[in-house]
């Protein structure tokens, strides 16, 4: 037996409901940015020590209470929602253009050049992605923020890199791409018209994904204290620094935590929705 939500639901179109998850994705990601872009201007210094307001309760000057530093919650989370998604896009797009840029050149030319690139990209399969991101801060001075941005930038180019190549493969082998060459429309006409069109669903897709992977991966070393080190205010390190007062101070963790599960859930959204589209 169907309840009348159920039924008013199962009428919706499936064409209707996807772009209303979209522009909610959509809508949460434009209050994260906004947050994180507007609220460093607006709120205290995030690193601004306070020690006679230890693990201050929240109020109407401060939503978010204090830490135990006496420090806000609600400056450290703005600077720390404009590192993640600051950092992750600038990721995502180095990945992006390294990966797409490497797969159309090994698509296109083929011979020693593919076999080259395949090799590279075969080894960086080989080794984990969280890895990379260790060996490659290892190598730098602890918490350098360069360092992160490299060993994410790094580890993500291979998705872009073979699935740009494989598709890129079958759209230069197409009827259409043969014709533009007959007619010696030149390189620049067949990027243009035939692979530009082809991979930017892809891209846009793996894009989504790849910030989520990069937030997460970012929040995950600053948890185990191995990423950037205090007192940056990152979301990873404000969780791992929230945990000995998780008793007396909630919402020095719940704050990081639902910035993260935000992020998570609308680039997850945002992707199903440009899959499925």
């Amino acid at each position: 037996m169907t309840t009348p939500l159920l039924e008013a639901t199962a009428t919706i179109p499936t064409g209707r409901r996807r772009p209303l998850a979209r522009r909610a994705a959509l809508l949460g990601l434009s209050l994260l940015a906004a947050f994180a872009i507007v609220g460093p201007l607006l709120l205290a210094d995030p690193s601004a020590q306070d020690l006679s307001r230890f693990l201050e309760a929240p109020s109407a000057s401060e939503p978010l209470g204090r830490d135990d530093y006496g420090r806000s919650v609600l400056a450290r989370l703005a600077h720390a929602t404009r590192l993640s998604l600051a950092l992750s896009a600038l990721c995502v797009a180095t990945a992006l253009l390294l990966g797409t840029v490497a797969g159309i050149l090994s698509a296109w030319f083929g011979g020693w050049i593919d076999a080259v690139l395949r090799a590279v990209s075969e080894a960086f399969v080989a080794v984990p992605a969280l890895l990379v991101v260790l060996l490659v801060s290892a190598l730098a001075s602890g918490g350098s923020l360069w360092a992160l941005y490299l060993g994410l930038a790094l580890a993500q180019w291979v998705e872009y890199f073979r699935v740009v190549r494989a598709r890129s493969g079958l759209v230069l082998g197409s009827p259409a791409v043969e014709a533009a060459g007959l007619l010696e429309l030149g390189p620049a006409h067949v990027v243009r018209r035939h692979l530009w069109p082809d991979l930017r669903p892809l891209l846009g897709t793996l894009a989504a994904l790849g910030m989520v992977t990069s937030i997460l991966a970012m929040s995950t070393l600053g948890f185990v204290k191995v990423g950037l080190q205090p007192p940056r205010a990152e979301l990873g390190l404000m969780i791992t620094e929230s945990f000995p007062f998780y008793d007396v101070a909630p919402w020095m963790s719940l704050a990081p935590i639902a910035v993260l599960f935000l992020l998570t859930v609308c680039f997850l959204a945002l992707r199903d929705s440009k899959e499925r589209s």
